[in-house]
């Protein structure tokens, strides 16, 4: 993304395609000349006004309401006017392209929030949950999106920095005095201020692992012989026919991906080819298109005939599958005279996709496998360069552990962590990363 940050920026605001109500938004340094030009009277700050949005010929373009948001006390903190009007895409367009007219310039993606961040008015964290709180699949992932933007990641993060902050002042104070180094950190109760920050960034890691859950969701990819009730399982999770269903073997040719969401996580399950030796070219490929789908999982259910359980052939597949949590489901127990049950290991599990026995317990495993827990009021949305952050930081704070006695080691791995915490916030983010962060947004943010 260019830096252009004194640039007078517009967009439409709104989602593409029709609606009651759209928006357009321009933000900049002096918006004067545009509040003149297409409204043709001043606007007193944060008041709705009704007015006519005019062409420079003077004709009606649309007619609504004109908000004006004077700086700093703006989402961008810069002075903010949004043109409400009707939610027609051409009718927007000839709002916007009067605008662009009066000396604005397209706003590139995540630009706007680009710009709040840069302005001080939300950091990093808050920024990106803006995106996934318009991207959230769930209830529980938009709540959690919502307790990012607010600001309750960002705190926690703030007091382990703030935390930190105070033990390398402790730490770094005693470097000149090596004589007394650790007696001095011992009356301090240094090591176990050391304690207490390592768990409590456990605790804010083991949050956002759950927030992330619920962010990207979990890959989830049926493989076994033909026959033996994936389309019916994929269905029966799905809530409808999403997969054609016979009694002909080989009746899925390619993998046919679902989203379905259990207790607030998104899984995207993808059905795939029976895996059995063919000659038939369309199988084939649906074959190999299987195994690309197994390569992309986090989990892997194989099934299998209850009446059977795993022969010879489904062990080829279970010794083919690569390093990821596996379920074996024994499908078809109504046929089977058996009961649904999950085995004391938790790695297979009986039920009937047709009746619906046992898909309570297959939606509690996956949800054990995602490594869920009972969602809380506590978690926030967090994304993979968070956990990442958050992994480093715990990594420098245990090597900081294990330099002891060497305090000047000691206090450099605490400046680390240090480091690793205040990238989630931005308050040390390299400009690369801000562009590729605000270009995933859309247009308008």
């Amino acid at each position: 993304m260019a830096a252009r940050p004194h640039d007078v920026i517009a967009a439409v605001a709104t989602a593409p395609g029709r609606g009651g109500i759209g928006v357009v938004r321009v933000s900049g340094r002096d918006l004067a000349a545009i509040v003149a030009g297409i409204v043709g009277k001043p606007l007193e700050p944060r008041r709705a006004t009704y007015a006519r949005f005019r062409a420079a010929e003077g004709e009606t373009l649309d007619e609504g309401i004109a908000l004006y948001f004077q700086a700093p006390h703006s989402f961008t903190g810069e002075d903010v006017l949004e043109l409400q009007g009707h939610g027609g895409p051409q009718v927007l367009q000839l709002v916007l392209e009067r605008c662009l007219e009066l000396g604005a310039r397209a706003a590139e993606p995540g630009e706007f929030s680009r710009r709040a961040f840069l302005n001080d008015k939300i950091d990093l964290a808050q920024a990106e949950s803006i995106a996934d709180l318009i991207d959230a699949q769930s209830r529980e992932a938009a709540r959690s999106a919502v307790r990012s933007l607010t600001g309750e990641f960002s705190r926690h993060i703030r007091d382990l920095v703030d935390a930190l902050i105070h033990l390398r002042m402790l730490v770094e104070a005693t470097l000149d005095f090596p004589e007394e180094e650790i007696d001095f950190l011992e009356k301090a109760d240094a090591f176990g201020r050391l304690d207490g920050i390592e768990a409590r960034l456990a605790g804010v890691l083991q949050q956002a692992r759950q927030g992330a859950l619920l962010r990207e969701g979990l890959n989830v990819v049926l493989v076994g012989q033909p026959n033996v009730g994936k389309s019916s399982l994929l269905n029966a999770l799905a809530g409808y026919e999403a997969a054609i269903v016979t009694d002909i073997a080989g009746t899925t040719r390619d993998a046919l991906r679902e989203a379905i969401q259990i207790e607030g996580i998104p899984l995207h399950v993808t059905d795939t080819a029976g895996l059995r030796e063919t000659t038939d070219t369309v199988e084939a490929m649906g074959i190999a298109r299987t195994w690309q789908a197994v390569e992309q999982a986090d989990v892997a259910l194989l099934l299998v005939d209850a009446a059977h359980g795993v022969g010879a052939d489904e062990a080829v597949i279970l010794a083919r599958l690569p390093a990821i949590p596996r379920l074996t489901v024994h499908n078809k127990i109504d046929l089977a005279g058996e009961v649904a049950r999950l085995s004391e290991d938790g790695s297979e599990i009986w039920l009937s996709a047709r009746s619906g026995t046992g898909l309570d317990l297959l939606r509690r495993r996956l949800c054990e496998l995602a490594g869920w827990q009972a969602a809380g009021e506590g978690i926030y949305m967090a994304r993979r360069r968070h956990l990442v952050a958050l992994a480093e930081a715990a990594s420098h704070l245990a090597q900081a552990r294990a330099n002891l006695p060497a305090l000047d080691l000691f206090a450099e791995e605490l400046r680390l962590a240090q480091t690793a915490l205040n990238t989630i916030t931005g308050e040390f983010g390299a400009d690369d990363l801000l562009g590729e962060i605000f270009s995933r947004f859309c247009i308008g943010k």
